[in-house]
């Protein structure tokens, strides 16, 4: 495979851009690779610079749930952007988004619109303290809310491989109201909540993490949380950048039934573009300028064009069948995969259209058990699917994801891109 023109681009790149990347992980560098540089992308496919065409299942991390350039969403864009890019005042376009949203998460009864997961989660963070007094949040080992400071604490994500405090820069005070317990440990939270349970504002959660991988809830774990959060009177914050509108229309939050007090949304959100938002309780919301004393503001926030993408997207989602068409075709293929792997020391874990192969033999329900698998073999496993034009999230700490533009021809070449990965290692 030809990638000469990638390798060039991104010799350019590092002269004027840290590390040649705007965000750490497209560098490649913890599966030893050199960067793609993409030229355009539709349905599943990826296009590089050099005419390489692979089937993407990293789909922008989990944002085309449709696929890439959706006629639906592209033509609602161009209709859009014939009015003007940005206003910096309020457009219709904000108030319709946030009615889809509330609609499909009844949890978020008032909505803000921002640019980023992170700015999402800071700001439901800052909330979470204003409203009940308290600075104390809780949050998950390898569960990943963004790049904030004060949550940079045992991080998932590009952070995985970095130490407790995830990044230098961040004065330890920053941190100091933060605490990070094992994910699905009913015991440490119970015994955290039984000594500290009173200092805290709020638990922030993936309610499925997918930034150390994707690892299951177990044991009523999240609706644990949400009984341990009411009797201390703090806040059961679900983060679900990822998992909303992606799990179901509802997120997580609708499949396991639990109601938390705030939501983060991001990726699919924005239909592409850079759009993200956090919303709850009315009485939680009210707090918030220029209703309320906590503070939050952007100059780009409820972007016309973000908005026009995500809405156009979300009507989408909201086809009868959508849902119902993807839990087949995702049904199928996870069934097949897993026959494909057993007894190969590999663990599926998978709900929905998202999923992670783990290199090891062992059950992984936790940042522990995803930090114990073998990395270096999923180098391998990465190169391997790379050569055979499949592109998946490049960490063995992230998820993979499918989309309704997935055929029954690419997820078939992606499961002989499997079995022959480990016909090599036998033979």
């Amino acid at each position: 495979m030809n990638r000469t023109n990638s390798i060039q681009a991104y010799k350019e790149a590092v002269q004027y851009i840290p590390g040649g990347v705007n965000s750490p992980v497209r560098a490649l560098r913890s599966v030893d690779e050199s960067p793609l540089f993409i030229q355009k992308a539709r349905n599943a496919w990826l296009t590089d610079i050099d005419g390489n065409r692979y089937t993407d299942y990293c789909l922008s991390w989990g944002v085309f749930i449709l696929g890439h350039a959706h006629p639906a969403v592209s033509r609602a864009v161009s209709r859009a952007i014939v009015y003007g890019t940005s206003y910096g005042i309020p457009s219709l376009q904000e108030t319709e988004l946030a009615k889809l949203v509330n609609r499909h998460f009844p949890s978020m009864e008032k909505v803000r619109f921002v640019n980023s997961g992170t700015e999402a989660v800071m700001s439901a963070v800052r909330l979470a303290r204003g409203f009940t007094g308290r600075n104390l949040i809780v949050k998950f080992d390898g569960c990943y809310h963004g790049h904030a400071d004060h949550l940079l604490v045992s991080a998932g994500s590009g952070a995985a491989s970095l130490p407790a405090s995830s990044s230098a820069g961040v004065p330890k005070g920053f941190t100091a109201h933060t605490v990070s317990l094992p994910f699905n440990d009913r015991k440490a939270v119970s015994r955290f909540f039984r000594e500290r349970g009173k200092e805290v504002a709020a638990v922030i959660v993936e309610p499925v993490p997918a930034n150390m991988g994707v690892i299951l809830p177990q044991n009523d774990f999240l609706q644990h949380l949400r009984t341990l959060t009411k009797q201390a009177d703090s806040l059961l914050i679900f983060d679900e950048v990822i998992t909303g509108f992606r799990l179901s229309i509802g997120g997580a939050q609708q499949k396991w039934e639990i109601v938390p007090d705030l939501t983060t949304l991001g990726k699919i959100i924005g239909g592409g573009f850079p759009a993200a938002a956090f919303g709850g309780r009315s009485d939680i919301m009210a707090l918030l300028a220029p209703d309320g004393p906590v503070y939050q503001a952007g100059t780009l926030s409820g972007n016309p064009i973000a908005m026009t993408a995500g809405i156009e997207t979300i009507n989408q989602l909201s086809h009868p069948d959508f849902y119902t068409d993807l839990a087949q075709k995702t049904t199928w293929f996870f069934n097949a995969l897993a026959d494909d792997i057993a007894h190969k020391d590999i663990r599926l874990n998978q709900t929905d259209s998202m999923f992670t192969l783990f290199f090891t033999g062992e059950n992984v329900n936790s940042f522990a058990d995803a930090k114990r698998t073998d990395t270096e073999r999923f180098k391998r496993f990465f190169k391997h699917m790379l050569s055979r034009n499949i592109y998946i999230s490049p960490s063995p700490f992230e998820a993979n994801f499918l989309s309704s533009a997935h055929t029954e021809k690419e997820l078939c070449h992606f499961l002989k891109a499997v079995k022959d990965f480990e016909y090599a290692l036998l033979h």
